[in-house]
């Protein structure tokens, strides 16, 4: 009965110790299939007080950022010695414009900053780029909408058909106008024009002064369109046709900034962030054959639970019609 005991204990410590080793095995594993995953995607580590190229990418929509925000400040601490604002999108909030445009005026004190618009530089990610030394675009990228949009819905007919009514008892009549609701008074849609005409009026300021346009000049790039940068370049609206490669060929020539210098990635830390070695791990397991392995590490890996962003008051944002 003994000898039965002692080896049903040696067992569950032999299955202990193994289980042991078969965890700390696969720990290893991924740990070096994640930092193999960095390297075959030439995703070399570069230390922020390093000489390198900051590369910035403004993507999706645009809104207050206070951690971006903080990031260029960083940026502007480091051993960067220039930045490329990597540009690809269709505006968002004017405040959060004039808040990122403010950030990179300042950064651009302490270093040289280039915009690149990569697709589309519309609205506030115009205001965007106007706050670099130099614009860069493929041909073909979309440039401008320059102006400003208040929108909202009103329901008030849908619920009519309904039987539904909303009663308010309110201050003033200007108090929550337009409510979506009932109809827009005349009043409140002066109140509200008046706000779309005083942001417009700086967006165009803003355009005037750091393009050198002359009022023709303006008139003709602040009527609210986009423009491809093929027409946006005899306008003065861009600097240079090209992509990456031309603001590297650039900041070589006119700021000495060699061109062998390496373009490290700044980007704001998003929740699940921490888990993208998961991704990477996946990714090289893929690359070794490993299928099943490389399922496991992409279920493993943690989503990017950061929701989409609520837009709300005065917008500068480029929709192309439905």
């Amino acid at each position: 009965m003994s000898n039965d005991v002692d080896s049903i204990v040696d067992r569950r410590r032999l299955r202990r110790r193994v289980t042991f080793w078969r965890v700390f095995a696969l720990v290893a594993v991924v740990a070096a299939l994640g930092a193999l995953g960095y390297a075959y995607a030439g995703r070399k580590f570069t230390s922020t007080a390093s000489a390198h190229v900051a590369r910035v990418n403004i993507g999706g929509l645009i809104r207050n950022d206070r951690d971006r925000i903080k990031m260029l400040d960083n940026i502007g601490k480091s051993g960067a010695k220039a930045v490329i604002l990597s540009i690809d999108s269709p505006g968002g909030t004017v405040a959060g414009s004039e808040a990122l445009y403010h950030a990179i005026r300042k950064l651009a004190e302490k270093k040289p900053v280039i915009s690149v618009v990569e697709g589309i530089g519309a609205s506030g990610a115009y205001i965007v780029a106007l706050a670099s030394d130099r614009i860069f675009a493929p041909r073909n990228a979309l440039i401008g909408s320059v102006g400003v949009i208040f929108q909202y819905p009103n329901f008030g007919e849908a619920l009519k058909h309904l039987g539904v009514s909303v009663e308010e008892i309110k201050s003033s009549p200007l108090k929550a106008a337009p409510n979506g609701y009932s109809p827009t008074s005349p009043e409140a849609r002066a109140a509200i024009m008046s706000l779309v005409d005083d942001s417009y009026g700086w967006f165009k300021g803003l355009v005037k002064e750091r393009r050198a346009l002359d009022d023709a000049q303006l008139k003709a790039a602040s009527d609210g369109r986009v423009f491809t940068a093929h027409q946006a370049l005899p306008m003065h609206m861009i600097d240079q046709i090209g992509g990456e490669d031309a603001a590297r060929e650039w900041l070589a020539k006119n700021r000495n900034i060699g061109k062998d210098l390496p373009v490290r990635d700044w980007e704001v830390k998003k929740i699940g962030s921490s888990f993208r070695w998961l991704s990477a791990a996946s990714w090289a397991a893929r690359e070794l054959g490993l299928s099943s392995f490389a399922s496991f590490l992409a279920n493993a890996a943690v989503a990017n639970f950061a929701g989409t962003p609520q837009l709300d008051g005065l917008l500068a944002l480029w929709q192309p019609p439905s």
